[in-house]
């Protein structure tokens, strides 16, 4: 009876070992059918190009040819069946950018985490909960996008990565952010929409460097003021139970309920700022233009230079006065010889005591003097004007629009 026993346990192993064999062979066929890769893949794979994108593919695992192309720098597999990816991934030290977009995925595999030289990885639309402690050694990583999975908490992980700039956590179930999160200095652009949150999480008043924040479809009925954060530039609030943005600096676009009405007030304030400004620029600039000069010049070089000019002005209408009368008065008594005058060139002395002329106001216009009386043309002459009394040209325009 016992040989009989020991038989039958024999022979119930024997047939244990059969089965796992031919587990193993079961599963080493159903590899090497997967290994069969779809019409055009074998092309991409032998292109070298750089970018590999087998997206929509249907693959349960990535290729094992694929890890062999260390010429890679970007690699999508989204939109297939993945579960994990296997260790051998880490030998594409190249890669810059991995899309994992649209999978099974449960747990980041570590060896996606020994990828050091990766910038963006995408992991929407998976099965994560967690991240591993491994995350950290993504030291290069600047652009990480996790909506659409199931995160009830934030990933402290996320604080050993120094160059994290864009952070997509939308469409996940936090209710609450860690009161540290400010330890994430570089970040500057963070999506939270579609989560839980009923208040708003008031350590973001503290990410200086934020410049879009997205908190749609949430459940904040109050948001606090927003212009502390002096370098936001997007803030997005729809769909939260509230009818008006909060206050927010100058430049930054809001986008929710009330907000075209808050833009467009906002922009005619601007606008009425913007044409005020101009006139009170345009009105400045006028008056530099046309400055005024009241009186009678000093006594100094310059002034004996402009007397000078205008008594020869004058006196040179006083002579052509005086030949146009001579004229006259030699066709009325017929041809008389003058005797003729030769000037020698010496210069000619006036009597200033003799010539009386207006002090009219002197409207200095940019291309020479102009004065109220007769009309003369004259060249443009390079002076220099001081004025007088201690009159400054802010008080002399002011006089001028008086008068």
């Amino acid at each position: 009876m016992g040989n009989s026993s020991r038989k039958g346990e024999g022979e119930e192993e024997e047939e244990e070992g059969k089965d796992g064999e031919e587990a193993e062979v079961t599963e080493k066929k159903k590899e090497e059918v997967e290994e069969v890769l779809p019409l055009g893949v074998e092309e991409l794979l032998e292109s070298g190009d750089p970018v590999l994108d087998l997206s929509n593919f249907k693959f349960k695992r990535v290729p094992s040819c694929v890890c062999r192309l260390l010429h890679l720098e970007k690699l999508y597999v989204c939109e297939n069946r993945l579960r994990t990816l296997p260790d051998s991934i880490s030998e594409l030290q190249g890669l810059r950018t991995l899309a994992l977009d649209f999978n099974k995925i449960e747990d980041v595999p570590v060896a996606v985490c020994q990828l050091t030289n990766l910038t963006r990885l995408y992991l929407g639309n998976n099965r994560l909960m967690t991240l591993p402690p491994e995350l950290r050694n993504l030291r290069s990583l600047r652009s990480l996008w996790m909506e659409n999975n199931y995160f009830q908490r934030f990933p402290r992980e996320l604080y050993d990565l120094p160059r994290l700039k864009s952070l997509q956590m939308g469409n996940n179930q936090l209710k609450t952010l860690p009161s540290d999160l400010q330890r994430m200095g570089t970040l500057r652009g963070l999506w939270l929409y579609g989560n839980r949150f009923d208040t708003f999480p008031k350590v973001l008043l503290c990410m200086k460097g934020l410049e879009i924040l997205d908190l749609d479809r949430n459940k904040i009925s109050e948001f606090p003021s927003l212009k502390r954060l002096q370098a936001l530039r997007l803030f997005s609030y729809d769909h939260n139970p509230v009818k008006a943005p909060p206050k927010v600096g100058e430049e930054v676009l809001v986008v929710g309920e009330g907000a075209a009405e808050f833009l467009a007030v906002r922009e005619a304030r601007k606008e009425r700022q913007q044409k005020a400004a101009e006139k009170e620029a345009e009105e400045l600039t006028v008056a530099a233009e046309e400055p005024v000069i009241h009186g009678i010049l000093k006594n100094s070089s310059s002034k004996q230079a402009t007397e000078e000019a205008a008594v020869t002005i004058e006196d040179a209408d006083i002579k052509e006065e005086e030949s146009l009368v001579e004229e006259e008065e030699e066709e009325e008594e017929g041809d008389v010889e003058l005797p003729v005058t030769e000037y020698d060139g010496a210069e000619l002395e006036y009597d200033e005591e003799g010539v009386e002329y207006e002090t009219e106001e002197l409207i200095y216009g940019g291309e020479g003097f102009e004065y109220e009386g007769e009309e003369l043309d004259y060249e443009r002459a390079q002076w220099d004007y001081e004025y007088g009394d201690g009159e400054q040209l802010e008080d002399t325009g002011r006089n001028n629009e008086e008068a």
